[in-house]
């Protein structure tokens, strides 16, 4: 008796310490889940104030845009601080399905400002230091490859959207800026042997938005506004 009775403290015992484990687990995700939620409000407020780059001419270039976006992009990354401070070391994959979707929001956001003042892909490190976050997993909390992935191609999306509205305002040298530059995407991500089906995906969508960009150019091209050959463009 006294050998079943210590067996079944043993086994009493391992399920203690997963209930415990289990709890700790999620607390966990309860804190990530309050921080995501936040981290939301805040990319939703910044895509509403992005949706302006629509009405920006090349010339203006959005500068105002661009400063409020500034003031609202610390506050994200203020949120990105919180959320790195309830991560326990090494669970970055074990909570990332929490945060990925924000993530790739807010890489995306990142990227879009980047393009509105360089007219430029803003890089995987780029759009990593703007947020505050590594690029090597090594380091600790990082910008995924997946997401940063995902953030091209929704960077794509819309510039495919204001290459047709930059057109509406009058602008008519950005859209072959921007036929270029997803031209540029499309053959890069041709490089890549894409895994991640969400990717593959949302990357066969690329080649509508390509599509969509080539019949501006066209239509600007046998309408005669084509930017003669040596002709500088404005930085957008």
């Amino acid at each position: 008796m006294e050998t079943g009775t210590s067996a079944e403290g043993g086994v009493m015992d391992v399920f203690v310490t997963l209930t415990a484990a289990l709890d700790h687990e999620r607390d966990t995700k309860e804190k990530i889940r309050g921080v995501v939620m936040e981290m939301e409000q805040v990319g939703r407020n910044l895509l509403s104030l992005m949706q302006g780059v629509h009405q920006c001419s090349t010339a203006d270039g959005g500068s105002d845009l661009c400063q409020k976006a500034d003031g609202m992009f610390l506050s994200a990354r203020e949120h990105v601080e919180m959320l790195k401070r309830v991560v326990p070391n090494g669970s970055y994959y074990q909570f990332h399905d929490q945060w990925r979707f924000v993530l790739q929001r807010l890489s995306f956001l990142t990227s879009l400002l980047h393009y509105m003042r360089t007219g430029q892909l803003a890089s995987r490190g780029d759009v990593a230091a703007a947020l505050g976050v590594c690029v090597s997993q090594d380091e600790g909390f990082h910008l995924d490859i997946d997401d940063y992935l995902m953030g091209v191609l929704c960077l794509a999306n819309e510039l495919s959207r204001l290459a047709v509205n930059s057109v509406i305002v009058g602008d008519f040298q950005r859209p072959f800026a921007i036929a270029e530059l997803l031209t540029t995407i499309s053959s890069g991500f041709r490089l890549l042997n894409l895994k991640n089906d969400a990717l593959r995906k949302r990357f066969d969508g690329l080649k509508y938005d390509v599509s969509k960009v080539e019949e501006v150019v066209y239509d600007l091209t046998v309408r005669g506004l084509k930017p003669q050959s040596g002709e500088k463009r404005p930085a957008p």
